[in-house]
């Protein structure tokens, strides 16, 4: 991995972030063929690997960190660490799980409203199930996602799409 610096760990809110120097976010945007939208990384904290979104907020790019990551590395907000970086072209979808794809096969009005909602609520929909553990809470949210794209109920903080 190349592209490495060092950065001391900030604070925007309750998310902690670095910049990445002008060189680095230049060869990233090199890599990435692009300078918009979401830039998914591979990065090292201190030798710890994660991957992770670049993402340009309130215009200038960051690379927040997230609990895990910097628990891993023993890092907290106003630290500095060794941060390698670099593009990540490998494909990062999450599978919808079969149940919640039965369900939406089952009920036609809420496939077309999942059908039309923006990609990243359906990906939020779609994560928040594939992470659930038990089979009783898969059901259980299954059943409340479909509910909530019939604009019966709430979903994952969320009123009706």
């Amino acid at each position: 991995m190349k592209n490495t610096f060092f950065a001391t760990i900030e604070l925007i809110g309750v998310n902690p972030y670095v910049y990445l120097p002008e060189a680095v976010l230049n060869e990233i945007f090199k890599q990435a063929g692009k300078d918009k939208g979401k830039i998914p990384v591979k990065m090292t904290i201190d030798g710890h690997a994660f991957i992770q979104t670049l993402i340009k907020y309130s215009g200038a790019w960051r690379l927040y960190l997230n609990t895990p990551m910097r628990k891993a590395a023993g890092k907290e907000v106003g630290d500095t660490a060794v941060f390698e970086v670099q593009y990540d072209d490998a494909p990062r979808e999450i599978a919808m799980h079969p149940k919640l794809k039965a369900a939406l096969t089952k009920n036609k009005a809420a496939k077309q409203v999942y059908d039309q909602l923006r990609p990243s609520l359906q990906l939020e929909i779609v994560r928040y199930i594939s992470h659930l553990k038990t089979e009783e809470s898969i059901e259980r949210n299954v059943a409340r996602a479909i509910n909530f794209l019939l604009g019966k109920e709430r979903f994952v903080g969320r009123g009706k799409p």
